[in-house]
């Protein structure tokens, strides 16, 4: 049976039952002591995203604190440079905070507001989902902590010191690869003895289904945004349009894409490709990897022969994670949406190309998306349309940069 996309329903209410997409992709796998704190955060979900002044209070702190709508602008230079393709970018690293994790964290602050709950939890591995809860957390009278790997600690020092700032305790994460999947793993086992007083913020639209929901559904004010944007630049939506995104967690590209779901635009997903001589990556849609259950939901998963969650690599902290979203599981069967990757020697030489030629210096993540429209629009007529998502600013990443290529320009 061929999986489909049905049109008119949102994407993330495709799931039947027993919160299944597809029959295979996400599901609740979770411990007994999690299902009472996760029904209860799916009904009062269901209700809020109905509700008109919830919806109002969201719009208002989206345009008075986040800054929507964000910049959609031609890299003229870069689609003179490449020729072929023209060359546009939504600019969300301009939204409060520099990344579109803000538009969750926001959200996941409202809810817990609502929820009567004085503290929220988050993981972070970008450091951006943490920063961001954290400026929300603060914004809205919460106490935060934030779960982050060690290695992630070391590599992401501007967006550890802004969660600090911000008032917000990091509990560093020793275990595992002391990345972000490590992160996500105790900050639920954390919430599992504390849920009665604090409510959980997944960064990404990972884990049990109501966390892919609440961010996705939050997320998609990108394109809610763009599809505006889009109009009123070309008149219409073109009939050649390519929306490329960077993949880790999936929630940037969710966002990005959901507006578009029912229309002709092609989605391409980019994700870490890793170092160019290692076989070590992050790419779980594009190196043929099996379906497996992690942080309670059933994704493809880069595992060993005896499905235990192999080690990633990327130079991009937000994007290795060894998972994918269930939504982009069953976007990549429903064949809705296609999925490359960029390795990082490709990533470096984007963020190098677009900061030199443009006024935007995307950090490592939004990166890898550039490499792959580089790398197309060479081959294209210029009639057809590539817009990028550059959901994150290169600040993040100066160590790294600056480690790899011996100067960061900005």
């Amino acid at each position: 049976m061929s999986l489909k996309i049905k049109k008119n329903i949102p994407l993330i209410d495709q799931h039947d039952k027993n919160f299944m997409y597809g029959g295979k992709f996400g599901g609740n796998f979770i411990p007994e002591t999690l299902k009472k704190p996760i029904d209860d955060l799916t009904k009062l979900f269901a209700k809020l995203r109905n509700d008109k002044r919830f919806l109002r209070e969201r719009n208002h702190y989206f345009s008075s604190y986040v800054g929507a709508p964000t910049p959609f602008i031609k890299l003229e230079n870069l689609s003179g440079n490449l020729g072929g393709a023209q060359i546009y970018a939504k600019v969300v690293s301009e939204a409060n905070g520099g990344a579109h994790k803000i538009y969750n964290a926001t959200v996941h602050c409202l809810i817990a507001k609502r929820a009567g709950k004085k503290y929220v939890v988050g993981d972070t591995g970008a450091g951006y989902a943490g920063k961001m809860l954290s400026m929300a957390a603060k914004k809205f009278g919460l106490k935060c902590k934030i779960f982050m790997g060690a290695k992630d600690i070391k590599r992401q020092r501007p967006n550890v010191e802004a969660i600090r700032k911000n008032g917000a305790e990091i509990v560093p994460v020793t275990t595992g690869s002391k990345t972000l999947v490590d992160a996500v793993s105790e900050c639920m086992r954390y919430w599992v003895s504390n849920c009665d007083t604090t409510h959980m913020c997944v960064g990404s639209t990972v884990g049990p289904n109501i966390f892919i929901k609440i961010c996705a559904w939050s997320t998609a004010q990108i394109s809610r945004e763009l599809i505006i944007q889009v109009k009123e630049e070309f008149g219409k939506i073109p009939n050649k349009l390519k929306l490329i995104n960077c993949v880790g967690g999936g929630s940037s590209a969710a966002g990005f894409w959901n507006e578009f779901m029912d229309t002709h635009a092609e989605f391409i997903g980019v994700e870490a490709g890793g170092p160019r001589n290692s076989k070590l990556h992050a790419a779980p849609l594009t190196n043929g990897s099996k379906i497996g259950i992690l942080h309670g939901a059933a994704q493809y998963v880069i595992q060993d022969k005896e499905g235990q969650i192999s080690s990633t690599e990327s130079i991009s902290a937000g994007l290795d994670y060894p998972g994918i979203s269930p939504l982009h599981c069953f976007l990549k069967d429903t064949k809705r949406a296609k999925y490359t990757s960029a390795n990082d020697e490709d990533a470096l030489k984007a963020y190098q190309l677009v900061s030199k030629l443009e006024n935007i210096s995307p950090s490592l993540e939004p990166s890898h998306a550039f490499a792959e429209a580089i790398r197309i629009a060479p081959k294209l007529k210029s009639s057809e349309v590539i817009i990028v998502n550059s959901c994150g600013d290169s600040l993040k990443d100066k160590d790294i940069i600056k480690q790899r290529l011996g100067t960061y320009q900005r």
